[in-house]
């Protein structure tokens, strides 16, 4: 039987047509606020939400990358770019009856006990709807909307367009390995079952932390466009502002493990680190144990060097070993390092790597505002790019630094009191590149996931 939703020629038309209006007004405006000091910056900022929310795909993911960036867009546009992360516009229920259709069959509603209409939420390449299986358990699923493979596609050359007029105009950081990065995430993403696999993995990766939970997968309510998975139950993060700190800290705990710990021993992150991918669940006294993590579209797996590098600058920014600092650089993906660029980048290594560098309790900013956090770090480095630059951002870069500051946004709003050095020490402990690399095959082995493939680039 023929896809019909491959990538196809006319649905890409329309998508150009689409997007393009939209695209080329967030250009003008971008470059009427650079290059100007456009005053009706909020108005715009909000005017570009709106047009990316209904566009959904790739155009609303990257603006959702964009807003975790400090210093990258005004901080009108980052306000209103960061809603996105939850709140695009649904299918209606008759789009949603065609969808479940055309993956399950005319008689997918008898396959489920229940089956609500309006979804518990929608975000930029699919939205999700409560279930319930014949036997009484919660589900979640997602279902991809309409043609994205096609939006996808056309998506990524108008972005390869925007990213092109953005080198003019800010020659200080080359983004075309960027967009590389970009793109195969996010056709990665498209497939549903890759992310079946993507939450196996993730089931043998944490079984052994009980503060996180993983769902089960539904194969048979599961397709290459729709994946079921266990609904778990929990509250939101933000109801946790005002807990008590031994409740924050609980939680700041249990996040920091459920990302560092794939990383350091498996090679993997979870790259997509909001607030909607999280909730808390309740132990039997009723009080917050553990967190929940829901979504596993955006899955990076990374060449073993690549961790070791990570480890390799923690302890050169440690010990001040300029070597060790350059050889985690290089593992990273960075080339043509001169001596003035990596102090550059050291600016910014110190800034992610602050929280875990001293020994002692502290909260991530440490006294600074959640609003300017990272701000000043990235306007520094920005400008010096300027003057010492241009530097390549690398491929696998691009969500390890995306994941981190999502991350880190994630604690703010938490407040947690915590030794982050610990933490951190405790997740590399006995830390060896061969032992890594072996366990990341047998797990990966396990799920039916290849092992990566390091980005080749020129020296």
């Amino acid at each position: 039987m023929d896809d019909l939703e491959k990538n196809r020629f006319t649905a890409r038309a329309r998508r150009y047509a689409r997007v393009g209006a939209n695209v080329g007004g967030v250009a003008a405006r971008m470059a009427a606020t650079r290059l100007m000091g456009a005053s009706d910056r909020e108005a715009s900022a909000v005017e570009l939400a709106a047009a990316l929310g209904n566009l959904k795909g790739p155009i609303m993911k990257v603006a959702q990358l964009m807003a975790t960036i400090p210093d990258l867009l005004p901080p009108e546009y980052t306000a209103e770019l960061a809603k996105l992360q939850n709140e695009a516009p649904p299918m209606g229920w008759a789009f949603v009856k065609r969808r479940m259709q055309a993956e399950l069959g005319a008689a997918w509603e008898q396959k489920f006990a229940s089956f609500e209409h309006h979804p518990a939420a929608a975000a930029s390449l699919g939205q999700v709807h409560r279930a319930k299986a014949h036997s009484g358990a919660a589900l979640a699923c997602k279902l991809q909307y309409a043609d994205m493979q096609s939006a996808v596609e056309a998506d990524l050359q108008q972005l390869g367009w925007l990213f092109a007029i953005h080198r003019r105009m800010d020659p200080a950081i080359d983004t075309s390995e960027m967009l590389k990065e970009i793109a195969s995430r996010v056709r990665e993403e498209l497939d549903y079952e890759r992310e079946a696999k993507h939450v196996a993995l993730y089931r043998t990766v944490l079984a052994d932390a009980p503060e996180i939970r993983v769902p089960n997968v539904w194969p048979e309510l599961s397709t290459k466009r729709l994946i079921t998975l266990d609904w778990l139950e929990g509250r939101k993060l933000l109801e946790f502002k005002s807990a008590d700190i031994e409740v924050r800290n609980r939680l700041t705990a249990a996040l920091y493990r459920a990302w560092w710990y794939p990383f350091s021993r498996f090679g993997v992150i979870h790259g997509d680190p909001h607030l909607g991918n999280y909730t808390a669940f309740a132990g039997d006294d009723g009080a917050p144990a553990g967190i929940n993590l829901l979504d596993y579209g955006c899955i990076r797996i990374f060449p073993p060097g690549f961790v070791s590098g990570v480890v390799d600058l923690y302890h050169g920014l440690l010990k001040n070993d300029r070597d060790l600092i350059v050889q985690g650089y290089e593992a990273w993906g960075f080339r043509g390092l001169t001596n003035e660029l990596i102090d550059v980048l050291n600016i910014w290594a110190r800034f992610i790597f602050g929280p875990v560098m001293e020994d002692r309790v502290r909260t991530i900013a440490d006294g600074v505002k959640p609003a300017e956090y990272g701000r000043r770090e990235a306007f520094v480095v920005h400008q010096a790019l300027k003057e010492k630059g241009p530097v390549t951002i690398p491929q696998e870069f691009v969500f390890m630094d995306r994941a981190a500051i999502g991350l880190g946004g994630v604690f703010l709003h938490l407040q947690a009191k915590l030794n982050f050095h610990n933490l951190f020490n405790e997740a590399i402990e006995h830390f060896a590149v061969e032992e890594l690399a072996e366990r990341q095959r047998a797990a990966l082995a396990g799920v039916g996931l290849k092992p990566p493939v390091p980005s080749v680039r020129q020296s």
